[in-house]
């Protein structure tokens, strides 16, 4: 890919610019973080994406990932744990919620740690 540049006074300014044609979909929160994440603390890597015109497609990724990765953990969590049935919920729905959350933030933990705080 060739960059082409203006000139602003002394400066030569790339002429960044998106595609318009392809469907770019829901980056969602996992997403969002990444964005941050990269922008803050990994500049090259953001700047390289930005000016490729990979920089959604990277976000996008990174969001279906994570929350296929999330989906999967929490069921693997409900249907190995059998305080997590109905019948548990009726009965002890206090302690079926404290259970759920604590589950909720595993899987959340795993999945920033392996996709988004890479």
């Amino acid at each position: 890919m060739e960059i082409k540049y203006t000139r602003q006074g002394d400066y030569l300014i790339p002429n960044l610019y998106l595609d318009n044609d392809e469907d770019c979909g829901r980056i969602g929160k996992y997403g969002t973080l990444r964005l941050h994440f990269i922008a803050q603390n990994k500049e090259a890597l953001y700047e390289t994406l930005l000016m490729t015109n990979k920089l959604t497609h990277h976000l996008l990724l990174v969001s279906d990932s994570c929350e296929s990765l999330y989906k999967i953990l929490m069921e693997d969590y409900i249907k190995n744990d059998e305080k997590l049935s109905e019948k548990s919920k009726e009965s002890n729905p206090l302690e079926w919620a404290e259970l759920m959350n604590n589950y909720k933030n595993i899987a959340e933990e795993i999945v920033l740690n392996e996709y988004v705080f890479e």
